[in-house]
């Protein structure tokens, strides 16, 4: 028998909108997995359980008094600690915002209490979405890293502590604890969704992102939280509304990045990710070989430069008055972003112009991109949160991403597949990452 906790986000929902489940029983199995797991895996900064079962009575009442429910009616949901959600503390996992209470919400948080969502609490966040371990244990082993910045939300959903939680990239720190904890990980396009009410790290890098167990969880996600926001700058304007249809495709055509994606990663997962695209091959995929621009040679080390000026311009009125309350990593990069003179930034930016423009060409070619999602298994070092250079380029140039679980490692550690879509073109990276989620079968659980 299945338990409550282990439902994925539709299947809660499903059940709950034809009255089989209540929010309460849903809600109790929830908070009884992480009062279970939490207090080894430690990915939870804020909880308040008596405000989850209230609110989760709230949505029985409405679901039995046949109140039009929306699409995720009585579904908790895990926040990462640098969301809105007033009254509730927003600390980024940092001294500096210990006592920091929001007196409104991010719209993303608005928008899933729109659609009748519980906010089951905080993920633990490394501090301020940087570089600095958090305390969060990796499920499957705890000697290996889970991850950053989105460590908490990443483990949550992999122990099935919540069937869903918001997590934030910048470089990799949506798709990278994905893959490092064995859950599907998914960044819209730069701008799909709003930022507007969440702590940031660079503004014109930040996307908003989540950690689900299946590509359909994902979609569901996007269908509620997408839209143009006139609170966010960079928020698009000519967004179609994702409706969360993921049609599996037939056939799709896949382009392998083999240069630098398959070099770069370790022999084991190198041979494990052509093993799976020999496998989408002879279940019908098309597979091409892409090559990358030139402009790529440029993109990591811009990327960390200007997150490191547009991070530094945030932290400076706190920094200057409290920088010994900033852990090493974070304190690091923001003197290295004030050190960094406005022709190297500008040049910068210049530089992200050009490989943006090449990789929409070169997406545009294919239905997807696909690479490994991390060069190797986490690795048996909890002293960082693992090595960024097959993420952030996707984060940078602010196509959509998604990684989807491959499998195991020999040494029994999640495994995933990354896939890249055309801008603005969920729809399309959705289904095929649906597609390929169906052809490997796989479904890790750490079985805690």
């Amino acid at each position: 028998m299945t338990e409550l906790y282990e439902l994925t986000v539709d299947d809660a929902a499903s059940l709950i909108r034809n009255g089989n489940i209540s929010p309460v029983d849903l809600s109790e199995s929830i908070l009884a997995q992480i009062k279970r797991l939490d207090p080894i895996l430690k990915a939870w900064v804020y909880l308040d359980e008596d405000a989850v079962i209230n609110d989760a009575r709230l949505k029985e009442q409405e679901a039995n008094s046949g109140i039009n429910l929306g699409a995720l009616h009585g579904v908790p949901i895990g926040l990462k600690d640098i969301y809105h959600n007033a009254p509730i503390p927003t600390t980024a996992c940092s001294k500096v915002y210990a006592n920091f209470i929001p007196d409104h919400d991010a719209t993303t948080v608005s928008k899933l209490k729109q659609a009748g969502a519980i906010m089951l609490g905080k993920t633990v966040t490394t501090e301020f979405a940087c570089g600095d371990p958090s305390p969060t244990i990796n499920p499957w082993n705890p000697d290996h890293t889970p991850g950053g910045s989105s460590s908490g939300s990443a483990v949550s959903v992999a122990s099935r502590m919540c069937p869903a939680a918001l997590g934030s990239q910048t470089v990799g720190s949506v798709l990278r604890p994905a893959s490092y904890n064995g859950v599907v990980g998914f960044k819209p396009t730069l701008g799909r969704v709003s930022r507007y009410g969440v702590i940031p790290v660079s503004w014109t890098l930040d996307t908003m992102g989540w950690m689900t167990r299946t590509v359909k969880d994902a979609a569901l996600l996007l269908s509620v939280m997408d839209g143009h926001d006139p609170n966010d700058p960079i928020s698009t304007t000519s967004t179609v509304k994702f409706d969360g249809d993921v049609s599996v495709i037939t056939n799709p055509k896949i382009g392998v990045i083999r240069d630098f994606f398959v070099e770069k990663a370790d022999s084991e997962t190198q041979q494990k990710f052509l093993d799976i695209v020999d496998k989408f091959a002879r279940a019908g995929a098309e597979v091409v070989d892409i090559k990358l621009p030139d402009s790529f040679s440029y993109a990591i080390g811009d990327q960390q430069l200007i997150m490191s000026v547009e991070g530094a311009a945030f932290h400076k009125p706190m920094f200057d008055v409290q920088s010994e309350d900033y852990q090493p990593n974070i304190r690091a990069m923001i003197q290295r972003g004030l050190d960094t003179d406005a022709t190297s930034y500008s040049d910068a930016l210049e530089r992200r112009l050009r490989f943006v423009s090449d990789m929409n060409v070169i997406a545009n070619q294919v239905d997807v991109l696909l690479t490994p999602s991390t060069p190797s298994p986490a690795l048996p070092d909890i002293t960082n949160t693992g090595n960024t250079m097959f993420q952030g380029p996707w984060t940078y140039c602010g196509l959509p991403t998604v990684t989807v679980p491959s499998g195991l490692s020999d040494g029994g550690m999640p495994l995933g597949i990354q896939l890249i879509g055309q801008y603005l073109n969920e729809s399309l990276l959705l289904s095929v990452s649906a597609w390929c989620e169906s052809v490997m079968g796989v479904d890790l659980n750490p079985n805690l």
